[in-house]
């Protein structure tokens, strides 16, 4: 059975970091692209970063560009999204997901999704 369970959300103060971390069962990571994804309160859901299965990363917006980084241990059957500088405007739930090989910033192309975590930036 496969499942994503992620972890890490919390509230933070602005300017603040958290590390959130995506735990995988069920399938190989070693075929697989992971991405995460967030949808902030009334918004729709957007692509935030993905690393393909040759480890190439892709960040998908430019408003998290230079503070926040995808990584992944297949080792492990872990995923990793470090985040700095934490602004308000990153407020949103965050969704880990996967799809096979490359990376996609369509959430429709991903077929397994965790349930998300939340992530609070506010003074």
């Amino acid at each position: 059975q496969v499942q994503l369970v992620e972890s890490g959300g919390d509230l933070v103060q602005p300017g603040g970091s958290l590390r959130l971390s995506c735990a995988f069962s069920g399938f190989v990571m070693d075929y697989r692209a992971i991405a995460w994804f967030r949808q902030a309160p009334g918004k729709e859901r957007e692509g935030v970063a993905c690393i393909a299965s040759n480890d190439r990363t892709s960040y998908y917006l430019e408003a998290i560009k230079g503070r926040f980084t995808i990584s992944r241990d297949n080792t492990a059957n872990m995923a990793y999204l470090q985040m700095n500088s934490l602004k308000p405007e990153d407020t949103a739930v965050y969704y880990c997901a996967t799809k096979v090989t490359f990376c996609s910033s369509s959430g429709s192309e991903y077929s397994y999704w965790g349930q998300g975590t939340q992530v609070t930036v506010s003074s």
